[in-house]
């Protein structure tokens, strides 16, 4: 697939998690600085991250739309929720705060969502939204691992294989995920 000069190189790079530098630096050191770009297939086109974030977050308004009770526990005990540090709860509702060496995008979709809500949390305990990492109940319930994109349709076929399950929204993330390099000749 070509976007403006842009080629996709490879199809489902795969989960980066604490090598995300690392891969970034290969990438680098293959294609040039400046010359490579992850992006998201949507139907026949890609979008970038705030895309995909965009889309995520959906999936999460829905879920917890649909799960009165669970969003009602969520607010109830937590103070905040981050990922894979306490400091995830200094990005807020900015994506692209990444201050980790992991992407840590479900923390600030549950911030979003609440604040699209208009609810906050109310709770004493700061809650690991992680797959399996997390003390609290909700840990795993709300792991993006687990759940549900709302728009399974849109997920790409075969799913790539993960620590996720198949229809959810790192399903989708991982699944749909390219990597585009840039050609000189276009």
């Amino acid at each position: 697939m070509k976007d403006d000069g842009w080629v996709t190189v490879e199809r489902q790079p795969g989960y980066l998690g604490k090598h995300r530098e690392e891969t970034h630096a290969r990438w680098a050191k293959k294609y040039g600085p400046g010359n490579w770009r992850i992006m998201w297939q949507l139907g026949e086109h890609t979008i970038g991250f705030l895309g995909v974030c965009a889309l995520y977050e959906d999936a999460y308004f829905k879920f917890l739309e649909d799960h009165p009770d669970i969003l009602a526990q969520l607010i109830a005990g937590a103070r905040e929720v981050y990922d894979d540090e306490p400091s995830n709860v200094d990005s807020g509702l900015d994506y692209s705060v990444q201050e980790t060496k992991r992407t840590h995008i479900q923390d600030i979709a549950i911030r979003r969502c609440l604040v699209r809500m208009a609810l906050w949390f109310k709770g004493d305990e700061l809650f690991r939204i992680r797959h399996s990492k997390g003390t609290h109940p909700l840990s795993m319930v709300l792991s993006p691992g687990h759940v549900p994109f709302h728009k399974p349709r849109l997920i790409v076929t075969p799913e790539l294989p993960g620590w996720w399950d198949a229809g959810s929204v790192e399903s989708y993330y991982q699944s749909n995920k390219v990597l585009q390099a840039w050609k000189k000749d276009n």
